[in-house]
């Protein structure tokens, strides 16, 4: 199987740049309702993923925060709880981070990041081609019925 057919392209996907502020990081996520988001750099190769978690305890770090002074804080300054693993053509590579991670950034045998795979969308395939396998198997195979001759009378 190959790995693109799971793929989501990066032209399909919310992601930000390392040089963001918090505030625009804020206003780009706010009609999204992600958990995580890719971050990429402006040559656009991953850097990392930014989750809600890491914001919040930016936040934390920068308290007494309002939004204009969120101008001025780069998001590059949000540690970041773990950065998922990348993959680029390999199926088990796919399959085993995925296990762990909500999405697999994928990128090209350049470092550029292409899109990345959801962990829903492995599973969606895993479960139609074992429901398809589990129908097929449940079916008995008809024999073909073999026709009688009818006996010649002289």
């Amino acid at each position: 199987m190959n790995i693109l057919f799971f793929l989501s392209p990066k032209q399909d996907l919310m992601y930000v740049y390392d040089d963001f502020t918090l505030r625009q990081t804020l206003e780009k996520w706010e009609n999204n309702r992600y958990a995580s988001i890719p971050v990429l750099n402006r040559r656009g190769e991953y850097v990392g993923t930014l989750t809600e978690g890491d914001i919040l305890w930016g936040l934390k770090k920068h308290h007494g925060l309002d939004l204009e002074a969120a101008e001025e804080v780069p998001i590059s300054s949000f540690p970041h709880k773990r950065d998922y693993k990348t993959v680029t053509t390999s199926m088990d590579q796919l399959v085993e981070a995925a296990m762990n991670q909500n999405f697999v950034p994928v990128v090209d045998d350049r470092g550029m990041f292409i899109g990345i795979v959801r962990r829903q969308a492995i599973i969606r395939y895993c479960y139609d081609k074992a429901r398809a396998e589990q129908q097929h198997i449940s079916k008995p195979e008809k024999k073909p019925e073999r026709k009688r001759e009818a006996a010649a009378v002289h």
